[in-house]
């Protein structure tokens, strides 16, 4: 039933999305040669047109071959403009191709340059537009559906509350399915056994199953799909799988083969990439910017006090390996001599006077860009721990050590949240894991945004 939905959002967005294409084609060619000085003339109008047809056909199959129509329920309302701007690329190449093949189509570097940029963004914005409108539709009860759980223990209890909390979804949670003796239910009525589901789902006019048994009784999986195998619905397996919060699960198959990733490193082939050059150009044009007040710093901590002007610490990065990370000393030479390794404190005695300023401010961090540059760090990810506290936190918090997985960062998650300084280590743990679940480019940028707007100087800092 629901994949008859999909299919209907999956051709309203490519008729939306063949007309922002052929908007801007359009626009594209009215702003290169109607705005723009044309020195080699302007070419006539019937051959742009002529060219849209397989301009058209051609985004067609760029769209449906870079993902944008797979649709489904419970995919949240996506954050897509990575998809466009590859769907957008793809499109423009092989427009070039057209055009270098065929002689009569016309040509202009600059216009199939606006064309990208005008097409990139016209699909980003219509496409929310649209999502926007349907989420609308939804919470007044349109385009809506009923879900069933099998399980009320722990899992299903999540599921019920996953779908009361997220109305874009358009599910109505009807009631759980359960044998007697389990769990008794608080959030939903128990509607009836797993024997009893065929019924259950004819008679509640049920399109949706969540099966959300726990490993524990994994034995009866068997028999609940037997109970579901002669019902045109859509069933939803929910992995119980309590000790890998903040990771993202995937699906992979090979030859009928299910394998279910429970681990994976989201900064792999193009994104890693993306995200490297991101890092480059932003440290290196910061460095420039700042070097004045890097000269000045520098300065100013060789003559307040004795010492190097730069403090270097071996952090764990990536992978769990060490790396020399790079501070402006912001303490005196023997601040551990007695202590030994431990977290700065409020009004830490060990600070000098300028170096309570910079921590304040976060400016002991600035040479870290050079760690940035080198690549044993990236602008955002998890902070760096020393190798000793790794050692111990990560027997004391749960999946401590799959901070690892990405590079360590200047900023984070964690950081522009609050938890920085002698705070909570495991929020601080579970905000990492959020990111490394959820990360992307713009989240990237969002956190960046975030820590010059309000993370430099911080309660927290010291």
């Amino acid at each position: 039933m629901y994949r008859r939905h999909g299919n209907k959002l999956g051709v309203v967005f490519l008729a939306c999305d063949l007309a922002v294409t052929a908007v801007a084609w359009v626009a594209a060619y009215l702003v290169r040669f109607a705005w723009l000085p044309s020195p080699g003339g302007v070419p006539e109008t019937r051959l742009m047109l002529g060219a849209l047809p397989l301009v058209l056909l051609l985004a067609a199959v760029s769209y449906r071959f870079c993902g944008l129509y797979e649709i489904h329920r419970l995919r949240e309302l996506p954050r897509e403009l990575g998809t466009v701007c590859r769907a957008s690329g793809l499109l423009f190449v092989l427009a070039v191709t057209a055009a270098f093949y065929r002689r009569d189509l016309y040509e202009s570097r600059l216009a199939l340059a606006l064309f990208l940029a005008l097409n990139a963004g016209g699909l980003t914005a219509a496409r929310r537009l649209i999502w926007r409108a349907l989420k609308f539709l939804r919470g007044k009860g349109l385009n809506y559906g009923r879900a069933l759980i099998v399980g009320s223990g722990r899992t299903g209890r999540l599921v019920a509350k996953t779908i009361r909390n997220n109305g874009w979804t358009g599910l109505e949670a009807v009631g759980f399915v359960d044998n007697p003796g389990k769990h008794e239910p608080t959030l939903l009525p128990r509607l009836g056994t797993i024997a009893e589901i065929e019924q259950i789902v004819e008679e509640h006019k049920i399109d949706h199953v969540f099966v959300a048994l726990p490993l524990a009784r994994s034995g009866e999986l068997p028999e609940v799909y037997r109970a579901v195998s002669h019902l045109l619905v859509e069933v939803q397996l929910v992995p119980d799988v309590p000790d890998l919060a903040g990771m993202r699960l995937r699906m992979l198959e090979i030859d009928d083969v299910a394998f279910l990733s429970l681990r994976r490193n989201p900064h792999y082939g193009w994104a890693n990439a993306a995200k490297r050059a991101m890092d480059v150009a932003v440290a290196g044009t910061a460095l420039v910017l700042l070097a004045p007040l890097m000269a000045a710093l520098a300065v100013a901590v060789k003559l307040s006090s004795r010492g190097p002007v730069l403090f270097r610490q071996m952090r764990t990065g990536l992978g769990g390996r060490a790396f020399s990370m790079l501070k402006f000393r912001s303490m005196r030479i023997d601040a551990e001599r007695q202590s030994g390794p431990v977290w700065a404190v409020r009004d830490d005695d060990r600070c000098t006077a300028l170096g309570r300023v910079m921590r304040r401010w976060s400016l002991d961090e600035l040479p870290q860009l050079f760690n940035v540059l080198a690549g044993d760090m990236s602008l955002v990810g998890p902070r760096p721990e020393r190798g000793v506290f790794v050692e111990k936190f990560r027997d004391q918090i749960p999946n401590y050590t799959q901070r690892h997985q990405v590079k360590a960062g200047i900023t984070g998650w964690a950081q522009v949240n609050g938890w920085r300084g002698n705070t909570s280590l495991r929020h601080r743990v579970q905000c990492d894991l959020y990111y490394i679940a959820n990360w992307s480019l713009g989240l990237d940028m969002r956190i960046l945004a975030m820590t010059l707007w309000c993370g430099l100087r911080h309660r927290n800092a010291y």
